[in-house]
């Protein structure tokens, strides 16, 4: 459709209270996603549409709902106060954010629509007292809607009209799968439904087979990631193992990635191989996978961890393993540039996978045939002096340290299940015998790796790394110059040159 043509939300026959709203919060016209997703929900189409974080595809969804609601009361028959729509997120802060953009576009109707928030499982009591009241939206995670409907504090089966699924890749992939399959039991035989995704994966696929009736399919031309002005993306060629491990260790250690960053590897035993290494030199990890459910996956409260990766403010995704997939390479580096923020990704890539990158970048670029991943150049000799540091490292993450982390945390999570808390109690002495076990010892620990002397860092990089001494407190002035900061990767002199991560001279 040409711009000519565009579709504009005065056109799409909006109750004027939405208009009045969306022109409160600045929008002129529809994004892509929204401009032909609304008239189809409007007319009762099922939707499987593929969009973006940042997409503006959450209004995309609520708009219609919050049409449909605001017909039916004013032209229908006078009906009891019931929850008529649902939105199925997979994380809390997800369910926070759908919420909000709700309850701002209902600005001028909230007497006619009211929005209920459950994802927090430590609210469950006012959650209760909220669904009493019978709210026309309520929003949550899979597991959390499946509680009250178990609970009777949530009834859908007689009432349901839209269901919204967002973020539908990933709910399989956070171990929302059986949850979701007995909730989808709870709900009426006919309902129009909405499934958004990033990408359009078999579980997408599984979900639409489940969910969808004939639906209407959306595969927008457009980039499924954020422009280069939010979302840089790099390729380090690193021509054997070890100088993976030696590059992570430098960039890291010597604060040349700064802010939060999710590092992402193929498989389980890679992934405590990587953080057993990052132990050795005090550098705190986490390790997050599907076998290990959410009270393991991660100790941080700033992580908003919620049965998987959530993050705020992710500074950089370092892909230490290529991604297998386009689509892999798609949800990892959406994990940063979220919103309006900025993020960088730094792929790492062997001599032999750059066919395989190659056609990862060929197919993210579609019609835009420039470079995506530039290079990131770094010279490697620079820290060529932290090469025996890395292989004594390397030394202690053994098969044996590997296996141990692992067990490890899975006693852990036994110790602290909510499931098996009722089994302890009836049997104390498992208990006794689980919490006297003889300790682990995944890796030694040497503690000298952790102190970065000064002789050893190279000249153009001394300026940047941090003194090892025991951090101040950081006054509210400079909290506030260093948040201004907007790339996470630093650049450095060598020789009286600057480099930085840019394009490789034509």
């Amino acid at each position: 459709m040409e711009d000519s043509e565009a579709l504009g939300f005065e056109h799409m026959g909006l109750d004027p209270r939405l208009l009045q709203a969306v022109t409160d919060m600045g929008w002129s016209r529809p994004t892509l996603i929204q401009e032909k997703a609304i008239p189809l929900a409007l007319e009762g189409k099922d939707l499987l549409a593929r969009a973006r974080t940042g997409s503006g595809k959450t209004a995309a969804y609520a708009i219609p709902m919050l049409q449909l609601l605001l017909h039916r009361k004013a032209t229908g028959p006078v009906v009891e106060q019931a929850v008529r729509g649902l939105v199925l997120v997979p994380t809390k802060e997800l369910a926070r954010q759908a919420q909000s953009m709700i309850q701002q576009l209902a600005t001028y109707c909230a007497r006619d629509v009211r929005v209920a928030n459950v994802s927090a499982a430590e609210d469950s009591a006012s959650q209760r007292a909220m669904l009493m009241e019978k709210p026309d939206v309520v929003v949550g995670t899979p597991s959390r809607i499946l509680s009250h409907l178990q609970q009777d504090s949530l009834k859908l089966r007689d009432s349901l009209e839209l269901l919204v699924v967002d973020e539908a890749d990933l709910l399989f992939s956070f171990g929302f799968e059986e949850e979701l399959k007995s909730l989808l039991c709870h709900l009426p035989r006919i309902y129009q439904a909405f499934l958004m995704s990033a990408t359009f994966n078999e579980d997408v696929q599984a979900l639409k087979e489940l969910v969808l009736h004939n639906p209407v399919t959306l595969k927008l031309q457009e980039s499924q990631l954020p422009g280069p002005d939010q979302l840089q993306q790099f390729q380090v060629v690193c021509e054997t193992e070890e100088d993976k491990f030696l590059l992570l260790y430098a960039l890291l250690k010597l604060s040349l990635i700064r802010g939060k960053s999710l590092l992402f590897v193929n498989t389980l035993e890679r992934s405590y191989r990587l953080r057993l290494f990052l132990e050795q030199f005090s550098i705190p990890t986490c390790v997050l996978n599907g076998e290990l459910p959410l009270r393991s996956r991660a100790s941080d409260p700033e992580a908003g961890v919620a049965r998987g990766i959530d993050f705020h403010h992710v500074s950089a995704v370092l892909n230490f393993d290529l991604p297998p997939t386009p689509e892999a390479y798609i949800h990892r580096a959406g994990r940063t540039a979220r919103a309006n923020n900025p993020g960088i990704v730094l792929t790492f890539v062997l001599p032999p996978e750059q066919s395989h990158l190659g056609k990862i970048e060929e197919l993210l670029s579609g019609e835009n045939r420039g470079p995506i991943l530039l290079p990131y150049q770094f010279r490697m000799e620079e820290i060529e002096g932290f090469r025996y540091r890395c292989r004594d490292a390397m030394r202690s993450v053994t098969k044996q340290a590997i296996r141990e982390a692992r067990l490890k945390e899975i006693k852990e999570e036994l110790l602290h299940s909510e499931k098996l808390k009722t089994y302890f109690e009836d049997n104390p002495r498992d208990l006794q015998l689980l919490r006297h076990d003889l300790p682990l010892h995944p890796a030694v620990v040497k503690p000298h790796l952790g102190h970065v002397p000064d002789y050893l860092v190279p000249p153009a990089l001394r300026g940047l790394v941090r003194p090892h001494k025991k951090r101040k407190k950081l006054s509210s002035c400079r909290k506030a110059r260093r948040a201004k900061s907007q790339n996470p990767l630093r650049s450095f002199k060598h020789k009286g040159k600057k480099f930085r991560p840019t394009a490789k001279p034509s």
